[in-house]
């Protein structure tokens, strides 16, 4: 990692802080492009709100996207303008390894076109090593300090949650100078402007009286992978199964996970038990209209611990620092064996009319603060 240089930022805050290392050349209304890709399914909701700020404050937002786990279905659902680039390209490493090289090289035309002057990201490897390669200065959001992670290269900055502990950022190889952070959770920049839409309900043809359970299960391809989140969703399902008046409404990452549970648990699925939903549901409204949430992944957790969802973990990594905080703050419970998942795990009916009592929180005006000041830096 390279030390910083003179010209840039030893201290960035929101607008009204100063930014110090400013070169006098850098007009302070400068407005280059910004550069923004989407990777997972995550970053659409995550990013719809900064896209939409940093153009209301006259920043052009370059915006290219994946096509996989739904990122270009949800970017059409929630009026994105994207350019599809890439797709995935399978779990395992030589794969996961060539696929980012043609993702890197299918990238490039496009990048070299726009010119961006800045390159932001929730954990876009593409982003982060085609940026790295064109001397673009970069952004990295991330809220799970254990992933594996590209040694930073050239200019790079992180914008973490303020739980996270800096040893942990330090290790990656960042520069304190270099480490930015939020209030908050990254759910809170965007779960504050959600408003319940009760059609889904309809399409997921819910009746009266049942239980509502979402099951998003742990991810199979990604390199976290612990067979103990396997064992823990099919003590889920047994739980499931012998619970009456119980629906479970099933998310699976791709199709071959979703052949998977069904030969597994064909019964389940034949009485519609266990359903599908059968084009792209807002993530937020299915949260809001289930009784409770079990996910083996962070994102679905801590939406519904922001709307204050009853929600339960099958994630069995290493647990992060939000995580831990959730957890210990009563909005997230987490089952580490399937004794928990009998013991822990309460079934039971909440109220899921009305709408959700969620304050706007500063999270959004952090982080979009500290991209302007970054990319007024890099002009």
């Amino acid at each position: 990692m390279t030390q910083p240089s003179a010209f840039m930022p030893t201290t960035i805050g929101t607008n009204d802080d100063l930014i110090s290392g400013v070169p006098s050349r850098v007009s302070p209304g400068s407005r280059g492009k910004i550069w923004i890709d989407l990777e997972n399914s995550p970053h659409v909701p995550f990013f719809k709100p900064i896209i939409e700020d940093l153009e209301q404050k006259g920043h052009p937002v370059v915006l290219t996207a994946r096509d996989c786990f739904q990122v270009c279905d949800l970017a059409d659902l929630t009026g994105l303008k994207y350019k599809k680039i890439g797709r995935h390209y399978g779990k395992h490493a030589i794969a996961k390894l060539a696929g980012l090289g043609i993702r890197v090289a299918q990238l490039a035309p496009t990048v070299l076109r726009e010119k961006p002057v800045l390159a932001v990201s929730h954990g876009s490897r593409s982003l982060f090593l085609l940026a790295s390669i064109l001397r673009i200065p970069t952004i990295t959001i991330f809220d799970y300090e254990h992933a594996r992670w590209i040694k930073p290269i050239g200019t790079h900055w992180v914008i973490v949650p303020e739980v996270m502990p800096e040893k942990a950022i330090l290790d990656i190889g960042i520069h304190k100078e270099r480490i930015l952070r939020y209030p908050g959770i990254k759910e809170d920049v965007y779960v504050p402007s959600f408003h319940p839409d009760e059609s889904v309900r309809r399409q997921l043809n819910s009746r009266d009286g049942e239980l509502v359970v979402t099951i998003r299960p742990p991810a199979t391809e990604a390199h976290y992978r612990n067979s103990e989140s396997d064992n823990l969703l099919n003590a889920v399902f047994e739980r499931i199964a012998s619970t009456p008046r119980t629906k479970a409404i099933l998310l699976p990452r791709t199709p071959a996970q979703e052949a998977e549970l069904r030969r597994q648990w064909p019964s389940l699925f034949e009485t519609g038990k266990v359903i599908v939903p059968g084009q792209v549901v807002n993530g937020l409204d299915l949260i809001w209209f289930s009784d409770l949430v079990i996910s083996g992944g962070g994102t679905m957790n801590r939406e519904a611990a922001a709307l204050g969802v009853p929600v339960y973990s099958i994630f069995r990594g290493t647990t992060c620092a939000v995580d831990k905080h959730l957890a210990k703050t009563g909005r997230l419970v987490l089952l580490e064996s399937p004794r928990d998942v009998e013991t822990k795990l309460k079934l039971e009916r909440r109220p899921t009319n009305g709408q959700p009592n969620i304050r706007p929180r500063a999270t959004l005006r952090s982080v979009v603060d500290h991209i302007v000041a970054v990319s007024t830096v890099s002009c």
